[in-house]
């Protein structure tokens, strides 16, 4: 398969470029992505030496229609997985506007293209936020009418609502994914767990939202990379498919978890003023991809989380390398005001 990934350089396109060379030597990798703040190109230094030509990265915009263009047809492209997209919540309430370009028109501009083009096969990457906010009962099932939040999230359900009016209009192949909280290698760190693993080894003080009670349901990166595989070889045409960690945890209990695994003292937390629009709890029902995909996480959280410590603790190099001015400068701004 000639495979095109956009934001391979993101936190979870690359594990899943490093998990399709791997699961496919014979596949021609092609990566697209405009290196924001947490595209990080050194997460494929490996990836690049060991492919060769079998691996092509492209510097660029999703929503450069001529580009993506000419990225179809010069490497004659035949599916696309769509991992592009701004993905913080904080930032988005801080600046919703980057969000809509990337996240709405960016993926807009992708499903067209490869319409036109003919691709045999777009999966757009989205996420559980899209739902909204759960009690403390049930899970969302695909079924589950969207709701969004926040500025991030009413930008994922935009391009998901995009996605399925591209199937029923013009009869495109596209299937949609939606993942609870990812973790794993490679993560930026402004995201819960790796933020307070670089707190926690510096003895600062690990800001908490709220009461803590805010729970997610995490899925180590390597499974959700599977289900994405899954959709991308399985889906149902105009499909769209859940995929959970099965592991529900308070934020406080996993930042306790950190803790113990950087042999650092629960004194380090901080709780601060909630996030506006903080969803209470995620749960993702996964029953549909696990009937017609065969999806099932492998990975448990607490064998994710050891496994996600030690790798950070083994590339304190690349931690100090994406630990940029520009991201000190957002979390100066954003945290500091909020105690």
């Amino acid at each position: 398969m000639r495979l095109l990934v956009t934001g391979g350089c993101g936190f979870i396109g690359a594990n899943f470029l490093y998990a399709m060379r791997q699961n496919h030597p014979d596949w021609l990798l092609v990566n697209l992505d405009k290196l924001t703040y947490a595209g990080n190109p050194g997460s494929l230094r490996a990836l690049e030496a060991e492919a060769g030509a079998a691996y092509v990265f492209v510097h660029g915009d999703i929503c450069d229609r001529p580009l993506v263009e000419r990225v179809l047809a010069e490497h004659r492209i035949e599916a696309v997985v769509n991992f592009a997209a701004e993905s913080h919540v904080d930032r988005s309430i801080d600046d919703p506007a980057p969000f809509v370009v990337t996240n709405v028109l960016g993926a807009q501009n992708i499903l067209d293209c490869a319409r036109r083009a003919k691709i045999a096969r777009v999966v757009h990457v989205s996420t559980d936020e899209v739902y909204g906010s759960l009690g403390p009962e049930g899970q969302f099932r695909e079924t589950t009418p969207l709701a969004p939040n926040s500025p991030y999230s009413a930008s994922k359900a935009g391009a998901d609502m995009l996605a399925r009016a591209y199937h029923e209009t013009y009869g495109q192949d596209v299937v949609v994914t939606r993942c609870s909280n990812n973790y794993g290698p490679y993560q930026f760190p402004e995201k819960l767990i790796p933020l307070m693993y670089t707190r926690a080894i510096a003895g600062e003080p690990l800001p908490v939202y709220g009461d803590g009670q805010n729970v997610r349901d995490w899925i180590f990166v390597g499974d959700h990379c599977r289900g994405v595989e899954l959709a991308l070889l399985k889906g149902r045409a105009g499909a769209v498919y859940n995929f959970g960690g099965a592991s529900e945890m308070a934020n406080i209990d996993v930042v306790r978890t950190v803790l113990r695994l950087t042999g650092q003292d629960e004194s380090l937390i901080r709780f601060v003023a909630d996030r506006p629009g903080h969803d209470r709890r995620y749960a993702m029902n996964f029953d549909l991809a696990a009937r017609e995909l065969g999806f099932a996480p492998s990975v448990s959280f607490a064998a994710g989380m050891e496994r996600t410590i030690a790798w950070y603790q083994a590339n304190s190099v690349w931690l100090d390398e994406v630990r940029s001015g520009a991201y000190r400068a957002f979390m100066d701004k954003w945290y500091g005001g909020r105690a």
